[in-house]
């Protein structure tokens, strides 16, 4: 077990006062077997109502609505955790339906469903020609043709990190053979749904000082989540080629990049120039005692 302290800053400015519709904000870890949030402060200006739900994934949503006007919103998630992370080395897959091809039971493909149908278009079929290229033999475990396909991301893509703008295409990613974290979260998502896999886009925080410093640390982070026979939801991290590791922190879960965002929400006025910043602070809990 780990105990984490998390950081998570978002700071926009404008050039003119605006003002604020609801914002929705997915900062905060459900409880579970491997996460325990210990503490939570959520610090927002303008000061505004606050409203915590659960949306149709069970994530964990604050619905926060800025009062009045104003040049800037910031907003500061603090939270303690404590993760319980699940070792994938020694575990042995004896169900015969966690092969190649994948096969789900029908009470499982009826909740399964919504990941299993691929939500982007391939019209070139540069995706569908870069995946066949993947495949390998017909007897090949499921599990180790997935940590197979997550390192062959990490390795023949180039990392370019991308603080703004939406998850490329996977179609793109293939063709540009470069993308940042949630490019590569979502090409694996959507090239496992081709192949029958019930796969799903995960956003969260990445801990990065016990392997030196990753990919995308220092911001949120995205990666994959596949469902298998007998292991359940597991996790893959194309990025930087780590399965069920604990350096993963879920925050949430969703369909697509869009409905995982961090922080999604609009204004009303004209702002002018715009600008957002972003910073994340992932440390054990002790770091920060023995520097006070």
């Amino acid at each position: 077990m780990a105990r984490l302290r998390i950081r998570h800053e978002t700071f926009y400015t404008y050039e003119r006062p605006v003002s604020f519709a609801t914002h929705r904000l997915l900062l905060r870890p459900r409880d579970s077997h491997a996460i325990r949030v210990v503490d939570a402060v959520l610090t927002v200006s303008p000061p505004g109502e606050t409203r915590w739900i659960y949306d149709a994934l069970g994530n964990s949503v604050c619905c926060f609505t800025p009062r009045g006007s104003s040049t800037a919103l910031s907003i500061t998630s603090e939270l303690v955790i404590e993760r319980y992370p699940a070792d994938l080395a020694d575990v042995r897959v004896e169900d015969p339906q966690t092969a190649t091809p994948i096969v789900y039971t029908p009470p499982d493909r009826a909740v399964l469903a919504p990941f299993l149908e691929p939500a982007t278009e391939d019209a070139d079929g540069d995706l569908l020609r870069w995946l066949r290229d993947q495949v390998g033999s017909p007897h090949d475990p499921a599990l180790g043709f997935l940590l197979r396909l997550n390192q062959t991301i990490h390795d023949g893509f180039e990392y370019q990190g991308r603080d703004l703008g939406a998850a490329q295409e996977p179609s793109h990613t293939v063709k540009l053979g470069a993308g940042t974290c949630r490019d590569f979260a979502w090409l694996m998502v959507e090239a496992l749904r081709r192949l029958g896999y019930a796969a799903r886009f995960v956003t969260g925080y990445l801990y990065s000082p016990a392997h030196g410093e990753m990919r995308g640390a220092g911001a949120t982070h995205a990666w994959c989540e596949v469902f298998l026979p007998e292991l359940g939801w597991t996790e893959f991290d194309p990025t930087n080629a780590l399965a069920e590791s604990g350096d993963l922190i879920p925050v949430a879960i969703a369909r697509t990049p869009l409905e995982a965002a961090p922080i999604r929400g609009s204004i009303f006025g004209d702002p002018g120039a715009t600008s957002l910043s972003v910073h994340v602070d992932v440390r054990p809990t002790d770091s920060l005692q023995a520097a006070a």
